[in-house]
């Protein structure tokens, strides 16, 4: 590698205190506007780039990685999801991936418990009542929600967050079970209290909350097809803060409509950041609780994916392997 400041293009705006650390240790090309770059633009930044910082916004495609310069030699992603980068076709042509695993788990657990409530306690619906007008005093059958203490919440995907979230689960009296590709270690499933079904099916059918946190990857897209929805009790609420990809949106949104599911919390959507019209209605009907995918907006946990990228990469141009370094089997 040369033997001066490395030209780190970073393609959306990270926190200040990460941009300028930035600009101190490396030729940073910072995006002051904020903009998603198109496809051009980031072809024209991997032919010029050493180091390339994108986030969940860029597409970084075999077309883009095909058309990088001699001189990039590091995809250092800001975020833990790697879905939207090429791994395979980075790997083909020398370009190491790195990510920042660990550092929203606490984040983004958070929300999914809050979606949990929110749904079913109709949070959002009444966060509305006052503001529009619509309070007229107290009365012993209106507002009626469901408590969630005593029921069963099944995670799918048992890794840092589904781990975190079944903590939160638990301490709320939830009775948790999963699904995984494997059990967990014995000590950490006896301290959550957690029933292991290696069939999803088998379980989707017993649950009253279903969370996915799982990773989006090709064995994981549509995971919960139109079918696998259909397993889920009519009383059964849904909450999505992983990827929305791993839901049929378009079977789930028909069983919300006919009433086959009693509610969904949705932090992220299949077409992002397109969100479908009938979801939109669902929303104002308050059937669904919808954010626009803020599941990880900490100030806290941006500037941490920011200080864990910048060792990625000075571990990288010291020679050294990054700890955070993604192969194309581990996704």
């Amino acid at each position: 590698m040369p033997h001066q400041k490395p030209l780190v293009v970073v393609t959306r705006r990270l926190p200040e205190s990460v941009e300028t650390r930035m600009r101190e240790l490396f030729n940073a090309s910072l995006n002051i506007d904020d903009h998603a770059m198109s496809k051009d633009e980031l072809i024209e930044a991997v032919k010029k780039a050493h180091v390339l910082v994108p986030t969940v916004t860029d597409e970084i495609d075999a077309d883009v990685i095909a058309a990088a310069g001699e001189h990039l030699k590091l995809i250092a992603n800001f975020g833990n999801g790697v879905d939207h980068i090429d791994v395979a076709a980075a790997q083909a042509r020398g370009i190491s991936v790195t990510n920042t695993p660990g550092v929203l788990t606490d984040d983004t657990a958070d929300m999914t418990m809050a979606l949990i409530l929110a749904v079913s306690r109709r949070i959002a619906e009444g966060a509305r009542v006052i503001p529009e007008g619509h309070f007229h005093g107290w009365s012993p059958t209106w507002m009626l929600g469901h408590r969630i203490t005593g029921k069963r919440i099944g995670i799918v995907g048992m890794g840092r967050i589904g781990q975190a979230l079944a903590r939160r689960a638990k301490a709320f009296g939830l009775q948790v079970h999963y699904h995984n590709r494997r059990p967990v270690a014995p000590a950490i499933e006896q301290e959550l209290e957690a029933t292991y079904w290696d069939s999803l099916d088998q379980m989707l059918t017993r649950m009253d909350i279903v969370s996915v946190n799982c990773p989006h990857t090709p064995a994981t897209y549509h995971l919960l097809s139109g079918r696998r929805l259909k397993l889920l009790k009519r009383d059964a609420i849904l909450v999505n803060t992983a990827r929305g990809e791993i839901i049929d949106e378009t079977a789930l949104i028909k069983m919300l409509e006919a009433g086959e599911l009693a509610g969904a919390g949705l932090d992220v959507f299949e077409h992002e950041p397109a969100v479908s019209p009938r979801m939109l209605k669902l929303a104002k009907q308050h059937k669904i609780v919808v954010l626009p995918h803020m599941g990880s907006a900490t100030v806290e946990g941006r500037v941490e994916m920011g200080e864990k990228v910048i060792i990625n990469i000075r571990t990288f141009m010291d020679g050294h392997r990054p700890q955070d370094r993604v192969i194309a089997s581990m996704v």
